[in-house]
């Protein structure tokens, strides 16, 4: 039992290892934008960090320009205020953004012809995983042979062993 107990507690030491930098990461706030870049208008700065969250950094591409330490994420949050402190909408400033940088620099694309594929691929994956199993198991299925059926000789001694069995 004690062989156990370490190899328990040994379990427990590993899974905090492996989910320590996970949960500092996800408790860490996003920092990339700078003081300097900040607005004095609260209401503004909301507005730009809400904007900033929905564009995708260009250079990372998997994180928005809030997140990303980039150079070219921080030109485009100050953009971002500097089109704000001009009386821009939202809608406007976003589009401005779109409009330099094509659809691809929102993390939410639009669903429209030309991002049709991209909307409809997990579908299409999924799909195609689909088929592809359906495939291998179908083709494996049919490897497998079905034993020959029993024998009349074989057939009366399962017949007698099971009666031999019920009776006491």
């Amino acid at each position: 039992m004690a062989q156990h107990e370490r190899w328990v507690r040994l379990a427990r030491i590993v899974s905090c290892l492996l989910l320590a930098p996970v949960l500092l990461a996800e408790s860490w706030p996003a920092a990339a934008v700078e003081p300097k870049e900040m607005l004095a208008d609260a209401a503004l700065e909301a507005r730009a960090r809400e904007i900033s969250r929905g564009l995708r950094c260009v250079v990372c591409q998997n994180e928005s320009i809030d997140e990303s330490d980039a150079d070219l994420a921080h030109d485009l949050r100050v953009l971002v205020r500097e089109r704000l402190k001009a009386g821009d909408s939202d809608e406007q400033v976003v589009q401005f953004v779109v409009d330099r940088y094509g659809d691809f620099v929102l993390l939410r694309p639009p669903v429209k012809p030309e991002t049709y594929l991209l909307w409809a691929s997990p579908a299409i994956l999924l799909l195609l995983a689909g088929v592809i199993i359906a495939m291998y198991l179908r083709r494996h299925r049919s490897d497998v042979a079905m034993p020959p059926p029993l024998s009349a000789e074989e057939q009366a001694r399962v017949e007698a062993l099971l009666k031999a069995e019920l009776e006491p």
